[in-house]
């Protein structure tokens, strides 16, 4: 453990000007107040953040980020409140230790919802000064270090876990790379110990069987690039456990069959250098296709920059060299601590501007396990880029779609999409994008964001906002299917309701505003009864048991799959009779009359419902049988194009030497449009049968 001189040398020998004596009283104070508290390896608590303190004094940050560091754990483990500490060191180191203090304290949550609540404070800290996210990864990273003291193994795997899944992509997303491999590295041993077993003890017997192999690739590398004029540095060094237990996992390849286990790194004087030393090992050595990256010319997102390439060692052996000058060496190790901003008092947005995105995320996430799938989302780093018509380029993770990109652009585009060109032809929603790709987003002025598109995009900003919108669009929905429900229990009171009446009745049931009321009422969450004794108390007294609304409720108007769904059993159409069904905390479900899953005796509350006037459009399901020859799907597929019905689906439900029977989901207009499709299919030679489902 660092002594208290110790500590303040080191931050004098890169800023003189630091405040010896505030640097001396943190650590005292961090001292005092953890006073006789230990940790599970049995070492003084207050070795902790002194241990965290040395870690930012090796990133040369300034005093108050050390004295952050100094005191992060006070407020959550000690008596020291907020205020003590603004007291004795100041507003911005408040705000800064505030910003790192989890939130452990926090009473009746689960730990899903702790942990989203923790990530949610610290994001939004984050996102006003980038020194908090600095300081809880050192914290992070000394905790990970001592991990092995926890006796119980359940808790040592969730801390691994939780720093596997946030802490080090969010270091990978900073460029803190030495912090990435060796939170992964730690991680990886407890999540995974007998994969991590294994790998280290095949390293080891590699490293004991070398004869020299990787000094004596290195000095041929060298050789080369100084037979072209190039001074340059070359050295080689393994690949980190858990990057080569990862593509073993991906690859399904064992330990034997990766080839490119050791990386060479080539140090030169400047860009150009980088270039030209690319081109001598490409002509003295074969390249491997597909293995180059240009990361100078497009740096990745958290300012990374290097060249990347493969090359066949004695026609046989894979090295990857990275390619990059002695300064990007410098910053890639440590990224956003490297290049540091505040020194010169600014912020850093520009070189993160991931982090709005993040920033996002929290405001529209909407339960627990919603931020955190949002957040491992939009900090997981394997990315491609992407292209505006105009050049702006846009950094998206693999498997990206044009969605995706539109909601990386900006939101609203993201909410207005209708359709997309990818590299100037138009292309389906879904599409993947690939590396390079121009798209160029169509929008339309009433589009609205679809729910279906939850089942292919795949970047935590696009699904949290697709989410929020859907959601907001269910309540509205579901608001006015309570408001009409609330229109036919009015009738039944004994009083008008006025204002008033719905002022008290507001008040009783704990509801925030009449909007929330008429939501509950629409989802079930109260009962007929409830609202009129909440209106009128006593007003239920002489009324039956069950209450039914006075008329059909009208759906038209709502969204399907929002403010109803369409029962997949019976596959109601415009023209059906049809009946709602309401789980309490859900929208409402729509069958047809004749329904047999009606029949099953569920407790659940009948809605009387109508399509309204002019209602159009929904799914109807087909079991259609055809002669078992040549040409007879094509004449069914003939019959829907005539009428005008869009095949959704077709499956071949059984087939024997003289039939097959399909059952076919069609888009149709109403009731009359289907049974016109019916009424054809069963007039053509080539069907056996067809019927409604």
């Amino acid at each position: 453990m660092l002594r208290q001189y110790e500590l303040v040398e080191r931050v004098k020998e890169y800023d003189p000007n630091a405040d010896e004596a505030l640097l001396n009283r943190a650590y005292v104070y961090t001292v005092q107040r953890h006073g006789s508290q230990k940790r599970a390896s049995g070492d003084p608590y207050f070795s902790h953040p002194v241990e965290v303190a040395g870690l930012m004094t090796d990133l040369k940050l300034d005093q108050q980020t050390i004295i952050t560091a100094l005191l992060h754990d006070t407020v959550e483990d000690t008596l020291a409140t907020i205020d003590d500490i603004e007291a004795n060191f100041g507003p911005e180191v408040a705000r800064l230790v505030d910003g790192v203090t989890k939130l452990s304290k926090i009473e009746q949550l689960t730990e899903d919802e702790r942990a989203a609540e923790n990530l949610r404070k610290f994001l939004l800290a984050m996102s006003e000064d980038l020194r908090v996210l600095l300081v809880k990864l050192a914290d992070r990273l000394h905790n990970m270090r001592t991990l092995h003291h926890i006796a119980k193994p359940e808790k040592r795997r969730r801390i691994a876990r939780e720093t596997m899944d946030i802490y080090a992509p969010l270091a990978e997303r900073v460029g803190m790379y030495e912090y990435m491999r060796e939170m992964q590295l730690l991680a990886f041993e407890q999540l995974e110990p007998e994969a991590y077993a294994t790998i280290v003890s095949r390293l080891e017997q590699l490293r004991s069987s070398d004869t020299g192999q990787v000094d004596r690739i290195a000095l041929d590398f060298k050789q080369a690039l100084s037979e072209a004029g190039l001074e340059v540095e070359v050295w080689g060094r393994e690949k980190h456990p858990y990057s080569i237990w990862k593509k073993m996992a991906e690859r399904h390849l064992p330990f034997e069959h990766i080839s490119d286990i050791m990386a060479f790194r080539v140090l030169t004087d400047n860009v150009s250098d980088c270039y030209r030393a690319l081109g001598v090992l490409h002509q003295a050595f074969q390249m491997v296709p597909g293995r180059f990256k240009d990361y100078i010319s497009t740096p990745k997102t958290n300012g990374y920059r290097s060249l990347h390439t493969t090359v066949f060692y004695d026609k046989s052996m894979r090295c990857e060299v990275q390619i990059r000058t002695r300064e990007m060496h410098r910053t890639n190790g440590f990224g956003l601590a490297a290049h540091w901003a505040y020194k010169q008092g600014g912020q850093v947005d520009g070189q993160v501007g991931w982090l709005r995105d993040l920033i996002e995320i929290v405001e529209q996430s909407h339960d627990p396990e919603e931020l955190l799938e949002h957040t491992k989302l939009a900090i997981y780093q394997d990315r491609i880029f992407a292209f505006t018509p105009k050049g702006a380029l846009h950094q998206l993770p693999k498997g990206a779609t044009a969605v995706d990109f539109a909601y990386a652009v900006h939101t609203d585009l993201g909410a207005q999409t209708v359709g997309a060109k990818i590299n100037g032809r138009h292309m389906p929603l879904r599409t993947p994008l690939g590396n390079g790709d121009v798209v160029e987003i169509i929008k339309g002025k009433s589009a609205q964001p679809q729910l279906h598109w939850l089942g292919f995009v795949v970047t935590g900003k696009a699904r949290a906002a697709i989410r929020r919108s859907v959601r907001l669009r269910e309540r509205a929905e579901i608001a006015e299917v309570g408001r009409a429900l609330f229109e036919d229990i009015a009738k039944e009171m004994p009083t008008k309701i006025g204002k008033k009446a719905i002022a008290q009745a507001l008040e009783r049931l704990d509801l925030p505003n009449e909007n929330a009321l008429m939501e509950a009422i629409g989802s079930a969450k109260l009962t007929d009864r409830a609202v009129m004794e909440a209106l009128v108390p006593g007003s239920t007294a002489d009324l039956p048991e069950e209450l039914k609304p006075g008329h059909a409720l009208s759906i038209k108007g709502l969204t399907p799959g929002v403010g109803f769904t369409l029962a997949n059993c019976c596959h109601p159409v415009p023209g059906d009779r049809i009946v709602g069904l309401r789980h309490a905390g859900e929208s409402v479900t729509v069958h047809a009359i004749d329904c047999l899953e009606l029949a099953n005796g569920e407790d659940i509350d009948w809605i009387d419902l109508s399509w309204g006037e002019r209602s159009q459009g929904a799914v109807g399901r087909l079991t259609v049988t055809l002669y078992n020859r040549p040409g007879t799907l094509a004449e069914m597929a003939g019959v829907f194009a005539k009428a005008g019905a869009n095949v959704i689906n077709l499956e071949l439900a059984e087939r024997d030497e003289l039939f097959h029977t399909d059952i076919v989901d069609l888009e149709v207009q109403d009731l009359a449009h289907l049974t016109r499709i019916v009424s054809a299919l069963r007039a053509t030679d080539a069907v056996a049968q067809a019927e409604r489902i």
